[in-house]
């Protein structure tokens, strides 16, 4: 019986090399792939993490608690303006009723970080506590809130357009085609109905209405 051998062939340095360079450059192509994937990752969790807190998509707020334990939110700046922008700090009008800047306290310190889209309600709660109205206003609609205060509680039109020049603790109407509007009470540093705001609403401007 013959024995048969059979030879087995040692790979060379240059076929040893090729596999080397092979597989090096497969590790290369796999690292800068889940490189890639992590960055898309990352860019999908920025574009939807508005919209995982409750907010519409594209507008990221950051939600804190100050000192005293209140739960504030201010909006993300994303985008750079080559021009300062100025928000003038509210003045207290010599002619006002003191017990308006009482009802902007009392709205501010009942306000929420977001809209409920109870606007109006939160408005006419903060005059009945300031005792700036002896009864509750009984119209339904934001944007009728400066008729009927002119009509019932003596309040008055004042000559302002700009609603970054409207005393502390007048009251801001706002109107809308086929929506409620809206209503807001100027503050210090902004403005407030059933949540904080350091911008008055985008809505038309109806009036600024105050009594003294």
């Amino acid at each position: 019986m013959k024995s048969v051998w059979r030879r087995v062939e040692r790979p060379s340095a240059v076929k040893l090399r090729r596999i080397k360079a092979k597989a090096e450059l497969e590790a290369r192509v796999t690292l800068r792939y889940m490189a890639l994937l992590a960055a898309v990752m990352t860019m999908l969790m920025m574009a939807f993490a508005p919209m995982v807190h409750g907010q519409d998509v594209g507008l990221a707020v950051f939600n804190y608690t100050d000192a005293s334990g209140k739960k504030q939110s201010v909006d993300v700046v994303d985008k750079y303006y080559p021009k300062k922008i100025v928000q003038p700090i509210a003045k207290a009008g010599a002619q006002i009723d003191p017990k308006l800047r009482r009802a902007a306290t009392i709205a501010e310190e009942r306000a929420r970080a977001h809209s409920l889209s109870k606007c109006w309600r939160f408005v006419k709660e903060a005059l009945v506590a300031a005792g700036v109205v002896k009864s509750r206003p009984q119209t339904p609609l934001a944007k009728q809130a400066g008729q009927e205060l002119v009509n019932n509680y003596g309040f008055k039109k004042l000559p302002i357009s700009n609603p970054y020049e409207a005393p502390v603790g007048s009251v801001l109407v706002y109107g809308a085609k086929r929506a409620a509007g809206h209503v807001e009470i100027r503050t210090e540093t902004g403005f407030v109905s059933d949540f904080r705001s350091k911008t008055p609403s985008p809505r038309p401007l109806i009036g600024v209405f105050a009594k003294s």
